[in-house]
């Protein structure tokens, strides 16, 4: 039996690492940059690179960003006292989409799961806690999503962030159970936005 030559199974076997790309779908893609003729592949290549090279996480909120700040920390028309807490970036896209939300945003990068080993003091709260204590933001939302590393993460720096007297709020119930913001659609996180309660 006739199998691809290395290097075509390594593609194969990359784009089988990517979200949503099973066996077949990566053997079809594989074999369509293989044999197409309008420039896709140099495209994705050069594209690739830019991601690697240009793309780095802003140093004050940690959402991606090509300048020395990304585009939400540079514009001043947002609303400075009112943060957004999230855990990943992919999680400001998500509120973005909504337009219920116009204030600034800070990106956690992980949540307590003793699975994973991130233990509450594993949490990197040190930059937010400077942050709020440089910028005074009046009130922070926890936009975590609803399982329970989630739920464990907003019960701990809601008590860490209440010490330092600034209003704690999370997102209204409507979000699907047990899971992250990714799979909430715009309309319901919108109203969990509007209808956020505090901590």
């Amino acid at each position: 039996m006739i199998d691809f030559p290395p290097s075509i199974q390594n593609l194969i076997q990359s784009l089988k690492e990517l979200p949503g790309i099973g066996p077949r779908s990566a053997e079809r893609i594989a074999l369509y940059l293989l044999e197409e003729t309008k420039g896709t592949k140099q495209r994705l290549v050069l594209f690739l690179n830019e991601i690697g090279t240009k793309i780095k996480l802003c140093p004050r909120c940690g959402f991606y960003a090509e300048d020395r700040l990304c585009s939400i920390c540079q514009d001043n028309s947002r609303d400075k006292h009112c943060f957004c807490l999230v855990i990943h970036p992919i999680d400001v896209l998500k509120i973005e989409r909504t337009g219920a939300f116009r204030g600034l945003y800070h990106v956690l990068g992980k949540k307590i799961s003793p699975l994973e080993g991130h233990d509450p003091e594993d949490l990197p709260l040190a930059q937010l806690l400077q942050r709020v204590d440089e910028e005074k933001p009046k009130e922070i939302i926890l936009a975590f999503g609803t399982d329970a590393e989630a739920e464990a993460t907003a019960l701990y720096i809601g008590q860490v962030l209440k010490k330092r007297a600034i209003k704690v709020s999370s997102l209204a119930m409507g979000l699907p159970a047990g899971s992250g913001l990714e799979y909430a659609d715009s309309i319901t996180l919108s109203y969990a936005l509007s209808g956020r309660r505090e901590l």
